[in-house]
């Protein structure tokens, strides 16, 4: 693996630090792009079919022309993790509307900008998965369309800032009285023995991870339900997990400086997470 990391733009691979996008990137300027972060275990890329289904509807959504086909992302993604060493890693892929002139009409025939970027994928502190962390509801501040995948995440970005003020790790997001996500992450939680996590809708991100753990419940048994989730429900909730690329399955023992259930990870969230760990370790045999 090279000292300095690999990244890709614009169909070179090449050191970080040479990597330059202009000043007049529609990105910079008007945070007009989207992106995906796609994690690799054992040097191959998770779940990549759902991964860029959701990169495509993120696209459609902005009206944006998919620069790339399938096949041509299987090989860029797949090459950039074998540059930069293989294993487990945490994949970070962007593109923008381009360069133009700044106005806020779409400018014509104007090449997307395409960047990719991968790093090593460290485990979840084991000290966490013990004690599990803290959340605090907030209002969803953020715009409409949640299910987009863009790149302007200052909402985001203000929510998750407030939670860590706050002591807390997330911050679990409230939209009409209902459960949406978290600032950057998927909720779950479980009540009377049913696993539960908000459906999809306009307000939240398609969790790639959220879907599997949906999948791996019902593949085990393990009743699950897709359905609103009201606040309420928050304080009597007996487990609460987060969910996502990075943090993949994450239990919340504290909410609003409340204990959640007996304020430890619930048997529940350690079945699932064992589950969840198994069929990594099988992409890794495979890969």
């Amino acid at each position: 693996m090279s000292a300095e990391p690999i990244v890709y733009l614009n169909g070179e691979f090449l050191p970080q630090s040479q990597a330059k996008v202009s000043v007049l990137d529609r990105g910079f300027v008007f945070a007009d792009g989207i992106y995906e972060v796609i994690p690799a275990y054992g040097g191959r890329l998770f779940r990549l079919g759902e991964h860029l289904q959701r990169l495509q509807n993120s696209l459609d959504g902005v009206r944006l022309a998919n620069p790339l086909d399938d096949i041509e992302w299987d090989r860029i993604l797949g090459e950039l993790i074998k540059r930069n060493g293989g294993g487990d890693q945490s994949l970070y892929l962007q593109i923008t509307r381009g360069v133009a002139k700044r106005d806020h009409g779409f400018p014509p025939d104007t090449p997307a900008t395409v960047f990719a970027m991968s790093n090593p994928l460290k485990p979840v502190d084991a000290a966490l998965l013990k004690s599990g962390v803290k959340a605090i509801t907030l209002e969803d501040i953020r715009w409409r369309f949640c299910n987009i995948k863009s790149i302007a995440l200052l909402p985001n970005v203000l929510l998750r800032q407030q939670a860590l003020e706050q002591g807390a790790a997330e911050a679990i997001l409230i939209r009409n009285g209902l459960v949406t996500e978290g600032s950057a992450s998927n909720v779950f939680i479980v009540r009377k023995g049913v696993i539960m996590t908000p459906p999809k809708s306009e307000f939240l991100l398609p969790g790639i991870t959220r879907d599997l753990i949906v999948e791996l419940s019902q593949r085990h048994g393990v009743p699950c339900e897709e359905r609103d989730i009201p606040e309420a429900w928050l304080e009597e909730a007996d487990e609460m997990w987060l969910s996502s690329s990075l943090k993949e399955l994450l239990p919340i023992t504290t909410l609003n400086d409340k204990s959640v259930g007996s304020g430890s990870p619930g048997p529940v969230w350690a079945k699932m997470f064992d589950i969840f760990q198994s069929f990594k370790d099988d992409i890794r045999k495979t890969g």
